[in-house]
């Protein structure tokens, strides 16, 4: 008698801002886990590199652009069915005052935070339906939670996009897509601080004196552990700190 099953089809996942930090790290933990995993993000030449290292499929997109995005939804749905969108793509721009804040860069945080993960869910959500267990995954920020001086527009695009996840679970209760939030505090990547404040003797700074922030792996570990439950149990809202940061603004530091 022939025991032998087929084994069942991996589940898929797109992952956005996937060219390097917590975009990347989730892919190469999804892939090590066995998920078939779409990397998206602007830089082709990053993107190639992590296929290459990972065997994940890549689409090069630039999720504030409608054209790359429909674009990007269209190669996604080619391949196959998709059950897992994970939206990582974002980034904080300045550290001034209110007050004193650039309103192209609160656009720019609004577009790049706010409706890349908007427009992206909206056309994705009748793919994540018919998967029969679909997730939509934000990665926000304790700055989602609560606010901190010079953190103004950072602040607000990350209220605004978790009111998307906090909103469409309400919307979605009863089907089958699940609404989770990952909200990381201080983590160290290559990228961030730098691309934030745009230069890396201030970069260092932030981080300055603490002696374990968070990885980016940490956070992909995160999100593979929530995607990972019986779909039936969700994880609403997943606050991650380093053990030196209380609060936005009370971490230990080493002097």
């Amino acid at each position: 008698m022939n025991t032998r099953t087929t084994p069942a089809p991996a589940r898929r996942a797109l992952v956005t801002g996937a060219s390097s930090g917590i975009g990347a790290a989730t892919v190469r933990r999804l892939r090590a886990d066995g998920w078939d995993v779409v990397a998206t993000a602007r830089r082709a030449d990053r993107l190639a590199d992590l296929a290459r290292e990972t065997g994940c499929a890549v689409v090069p997109a630039d999720l504030t652009e409608e054209d790359d995005v429909a674009a990007l939804v269209a190669e996604v749905r080619a391949g196959g069915p998709l059950h897992s969108l994970v939206n990582n793509a974002g980034g904080a721009l300045g550290a001034d005052t209110v007050e004193h804040g650039r309103v192209e860069d609160w656009r720019r945080m609004y577009e790049i935070n706010v409706l890349a993960t908007l427009r992206l869910t909206q056309l994705l959500l009748p793919d994540l339906r018919a998967s029969g267990a679909g997730d939509v995954l934000v990665v926000s920020s304790t700055a989602a939670l609560d606010t901190y001086p010079g953190g103004g527009g950072y602040v607000a695009a990350k209220h605004a996009e978790r009111a998307i996840a906090t909103t469409l679970r309400l919307e979605l209760v009863g089907q089958p897509v699940r609404v989770l939030e990952i909200a990381p505090g201080m983590v160290r990547t290559e990228e961030f601080a730098l691309n934030r404040l745009g230069d890396e003797e201030a970069a260092a700074k932030v981080y300055e004196g603490v002696a374990e922030p968070l990885l980016a792996e940490d956070v992909a570990d995160a999100i593979a552990w929530a995607l990972s439950r019986p779909h039936h149990v969700n994880v609403d809202l997943m606050v991650l700190r380093p053990r030196a940061q209380a609060s936005n603004t009370v971490v230990a530091r080493n002097r």
